[in-house]
């Protein structure tokens, strides 16, 4: 299996979301889960378990393979809320991939996140279809404040691909949402702290602006008696400040 690594799947202006042509085939979620399994094996199942995705129902199904699924199948939004509701961990990451952005609600997305259990649904229902709702500002904003770790996640997660995907967005909401790092970096959970930390090189990486504004959160977040928060701000500032994070960003600029 290649390995899915956190945070890898990064595919008003904001960047269109991938299109996929009508399939012929009637798709039912019956069928698609029995394509499923049937793509799925145990070596991706231990592989997935050692890059720490955890679910109690899963085939085992690559991500390449589920790509090339979400292809045959075209987008299918009412399939894709059919495929979440079985609870099956590959089936709820094609779900990202066939729903349609257009249709993705404030309630379903707050319903669905819910549903987060590992790193690997967060992120790709994030990078794949949250990212180009209309509600993802608002939600990101809300799930910032969340209690559990994935929820959690996923509000920092999502900033993170907005800050790549999302080119209409002024600097002022990215500067806005650098508060709420400052205030969230002494969570030291894992998956949220890594989720912190990702936000905040992400808007730093946006332009010569938000690169300053990124450094200086940085450098007052390295100032906690947190060991999570002083992690978050010296890994930042390790890549915001590096050579070749200022070379690209000048280039950007003119």
């Amino acid at each position: 299996m290649k390995a899915r690594s956190q945070s890898s799947s990064t595919p008003k202006k904001r960047s269109k979301p991938p299109s996929a042509t009508a399939s012929s085939v009637d798709w039912s979620a019956d069928r698609v889960l029995a394509e499923l399994r049937g793509l799925g094996t145990q070596r991706n199942i231990d592989g997935m378990a050692h890059f720490g995705i955890r679910a109690e129902n899963v085939f085992g199904v690559s991500k390449s393979l589920l790509d090339d699924l979400a292809k045959r199948i075209g987008k299918n939004h009412s399939l894709a809320v059919e495929l979440w509701s079985t609870g099956n961990h590959d089936a709820r990451i094609l779900a990202g991939l066939i729903a349609d952005p257009l249709l993705i609600t404030s309630s379903l997305m707050d319903l669905w996140i819910r549903d987060f259990n590992n790193w690997d649904v967060c992120d790709g229902t994030c990078c794949h279809l949250f990212v180009f709702a209309k509600p993802a500002w608002s939600r990101a904003l809300l799930w910032s404040k969340r209690k559990d770790e994935f929820q959690k996640r996923a509000g920092f997660a999502l900033v993170a691909y907005l800050a790549y995907r999302d080119k209409s967005a002024a600097d002022a909401q990215f500067e806005k949402f650098l508060k709420i790092i400052e205030r969230e970096s002494s969570d030291d959970r894992n998956f949220v702290r890594k989720a912190v930390n990702w936000a905040l090189r992400n808007i730093g990486k946006r332009n010569l602006r938000l690169n300053r504004a990124a450094v200086a959160s940085a450098l007052r977040i390295r100032k906690s008696e947190s060991r999570a928060a002083r992690w978050i701000a010296a890994d930042a500032i390790r890549e915001l400040c590096s050579d070749v994070v200022q070379a690209r960003l000048r280039r950007k600029k003119t």
